[in-house]
């Protein structure tokens, strides 16, 4: 009788689930920020080895390129959905609104991850630096587009400057990130996001 040979499996399954690991991952970041994660912490928080966090995200860097986009899409949502409000002011009060939330959520790190993840880093730390950096310009341009077509629309006087009302925007935003790290509670960081909006230009 012929023997009969058994194939190989191809590739051993993930014994992981790779959205929960991501998501523990961002929470590390979140929290430590990029340099102050070690591969440990975030291994351990992930709940798996670092042969496996290579095959699945790649090194450090690629893994922490990853908790961003799924923080801004999952906590930083409220940019996107800001950018859909009616009106200028209520895309302002969304943007902010919403910037208090996310900073403040019960069971989650404080602050910003896109602010304080990489603000002071060595070497090592650039390119995630870099990447915040472009992050943070990518949403003050989103502001910009949205408070030009306000302007074309009538919604902003003519003489308002897109571009000086989102970078106060962001910066108003990021301040509260900062602010919220620091332990700041949120009805007082709303009281700033309400005074914030109380220069706002009328229609």
């Amino acid at each position: 009788m012929p023997e009969t040979r058994q194939k190989a499996p191809i590739g051993r399954p993930r014994s992981f689930d790779t959205d929960e690991a991501l998501e523990h991952a961002m929470r590390v970041f979140w929290g430590q920020g990029y340099e102050g994660a070690s591969l440990t912490d975030l291994t351990h928080a992930m709940g798996i080895t670092r042969t496996s966090m290579y095959a699945a995200f790649g090194n450090k860097e690629d893994l922490f390129r990853k908790a961003l986009d799924r923080y801004t899409e999952g906590p930083a949502s409220y940019g996107a959905r800001a950018l859909q409000e009616p009106t200028a002011r209520q895309v302002a009060a969304a943007f902010l609104d919403g910037s208090v939330r996310a900073t403040t959520r019960p069971g989650c790190p404080t602050g910003c991850l896109g602010v304080q993840g990489a603000l002071a880093t060595g070497d090592p730390g650039i390119d995630a630096r870099d990447a915040l950096v472009a992050w943070r310009n990518e949403h003050t341009s989103l502001l910009r587009d949205r408070f030009r077509q306000a302007v074309g629309e009538g919604d902003l006087p003519p003489d308002a400057d897109p571009e000086l009302l989102a970078r106060y925007l962001t910066t108003v935003a990021n301040g509260i990130a900062v602010q919220a790290a620091g332990g700041t509670a949120r009805d007082d960081l709303q009281q700033v996001a309400d005074m914030a909006l109380r220069s706002w230009p009328p229609a």
